[in-house]
C-alpha cells in the first residue's frame, strides 16, 4: 500500500472510531496516526533487513508518541490505537484487519520463538489489558479493560477479568461497538449468587428454629 492511500485509509479509520474528532485536520494531533506510519515505515526495512534503520525510526517513534510498535511486528490494516500511551507491540506479534487498542495494552512475549500473540480481525482491547504469550485471540473478540489474558481465545469471545475469563461467546459485536467498560462481571454475579444462597439458608435455619421452639 503507497503511503498516500494508507493515510487516506488512516483517517477514515479514525474519524469513524473517535467521536471527539471534529475535523480531518485533528487526525494530524493523533500520537497513533504517527506511530502507525513510523511501524509501516521501519516494517519495510525491517522486511529488508535493515534491522538498525528500522529500530531507530520506531524508538524515535515511541519516545515521541508513547507508543511502542516493534518494526518486526505484522499489523493489518485500519489499526486504531485511542490515546495510545504506554502500548506496547512486540516483535512477533500479528495482528489482523480493523484492531482497536486502548491506552496501556500491552502485547507481550514469553521468550518463545513465536513469543508474541495473534491478534485476529475486528478485536478490540480494553485499556491496560496485558495479552502474554504465543496464542490466538480469534476474530471479533473484546478483551475487557485490565484484563490479563494467557492462553487462546475463540472467535466471538469477550473476555474480562485477571487472569482473563471468557465470559460471552458467539455473540459477534459490531465493528463501532467500542464500549470495553460495560461488560459482565464474572466475580459480582458469582458474589450475587452466595448472597443469594446465604440468604436462602438462614431463611431454611430460621424456619427449623421456630418449628423446634413450637
Amino acid at each position: 500500500m503507497s503511503f498516500i492511500k494508507f493515510i487516506k485509509q488512516e483517517i477514515s479509520v479514525i474519524k469513524d472510531r473517535d467521536p471527539a474528532i471534529k475535523s480531518t485536520m485533528e487526525v494530524f494531533l493523533y500520537p497513533s496516526f504517527w506511530a502507525i506510519l513510523k511501524y509501516r515505515k521501519a516494517h519495510k526495512l525491517y522486511l529488508k533487513k535493515h534491522y538498525y534503520r528500522a529500530r531507530r525510526i520506531s524508538q524515535k517513534a515511541a519516545r515521541k508518541t508513547g507508543i511502542e510498535i516493534h518494526p518486526g511486528a505484522t499489523i493489518g490494516e485500519g489499526l486504531f490505537i485511542d490515546h495510545g500511551h504506554g502500548v506496547v507491540i512486540g516483535e512477533t506479534a500479528i495482528l489482523g484487519d480493523n484492531v482497536t487498542l486502548y491506552q496501556g495494552v500491552t502485547l507481550g512475549g514469553t521468550g518463545k520463538e513465536q513469543r508474541h500473540p495473534t491478534i485476529g480481525n475486528n478485536v478490540l482491547v480494553g485499556a491496560g489489558a496485558k495479552i502474554l504469550g504465543s496464542f490466538t485471540i480469534g476474530d471479533n473478540c473484546k478483551i475487557g479493560a485490565g484484563s490479563v489474558v494467557l492462553k487462546d481465545v475463540p472467535p466471538n469471545s469477550t473476555v474480562v477479568g485477571v487472569p482473563g475469563r471468557i465470559i460471552i461467546r458467539n455473540d459477534v459485536r459490531v465493528n463501532n461497538d467500542l464500549d470495553q467498560i460495560h461488560l459482565p462481571d464474572p466475580v459480582m454475579n458469582d458474589i450475587n449468587e452466595l448472597k443469594a444462597e446465604n440468604a436462602r439458608l438462614k431463611l431454611r435455619v430460621s424456619k427449623l428454629e421456630n418449628s423446634n421452639i413450637k
